[in-house]
């Protein structure tokens, strides 16, 4: 396991969107596991940037990680949900890139048969060959796309009850900022599990800010446990890096360098 610290934020997310990059114009056909929430905006915004300045991503297809049960894409107005993983996905990235629709994967949390559809994520993953890259980002209680602490580290993609802790942070980070009760959130996600993220070849985790201190911590030094999901990375089999800005590695008994491998 690669980890790099960075000093700031903006930092952090030019050195992500550049391993990110490296991997589309080496395999421009690759296959990108992708994530929301607040820490990989700036990554994206690099990513845009570097696509205006020729990075081509019109072979990429993508599968990203989650999406809150009851919202996703309408097939007649896709976007038109705003607190959904899908609006978000197309407003900081998808509108700005190259990438065709039709090799874009987000879970559909408008499904009628949520298992089913689970299932067949999962073999469309398969089909695609697998995912040569996947971004990440860390939740507060560890949790690595929706995966709850608890989840098995087998676990593929399902429907997850979502914890208080998740829901607080989420709630301050999207929902309160859109004026929208809190009586409003959904309380279940559609999400690739631990076993799916484990079986990407590249794995790419981006944590930034003092608040993640401590549980950036316990992923990377506690010993390995389902009640913080994160510490599973340390079982990949491929590629693993971790990118932190300066307060997210704060706790971190590694220190003083600006990279680190374990």
């Amino acid at each position: 396991m690669d980890i790099i610290i960075k000093d700031s934020y903006d930092q952090m997310s030019r050195c992500a969107a550049e391993i990110i990059a490296s991997q589309v114009k080496s395999k421009p056909d690759c296959v990108l596991g992708l994530a929301t929430g607040s820490t990989p905006i700036g990554t994206y915004k690099e990513l845009i940037r570097l696509h205006r300045e020729g990075l081509d991503f019109s072979r990429v297809k993508t599968f990203n990680l989650d999406e809150y049960l009851g919202l996703g894409m309408d097939l007649e107005k896709p976007y038109d949900l705003d607190q959904s993983y899908a609006r978000f996905m197309y407003e900081e990235l998808f509108k700005d890139i190259n990438i065709k629709k039709e090799n874009i994967y987000i879970p559909d949390g408008l499904s009628q048969d949520p298992e089913k559809y689970c299932s067949w994520y999962e073999e469309e993953i398969k089909k695609a060959g697998g995912i040569d890259l996947q971004l990440l980002g860390l939740g507060g209680n560890g949790h690595l796309g929706f995966n709850e602490p608890g989840s098995s580290f087998e676990s593929k993609t399902r429907v997850e009850a979502l914890t208080k802790q998740t829901l607080d942070d989420n709630y301050k980070a999207f929902y309160q900022k859109a004026n929208i009760p809190r009586s409003q959130m959904p309380q279940f996600a559609i999400t690739m599990g631990i076993g799916t993220i484990l079986e990407a070849r590249n794995i790419l985790m981006i944590v930034n800010g003092s608040k993640k201190a401590d549980i950036v911590a316990k992923c990377l030094e506690s010993p390995i446990d389902s009640q913080i999901p994160a510490t599973a990375l340390r079982l990949h089999k491929g590629s693993t890096t971790v990118v932190l800005d300066k307060e997210a590695a704060s706790k971190l008994k590694l220190t003083g360098a600006t990279h680190q491998s374990v």
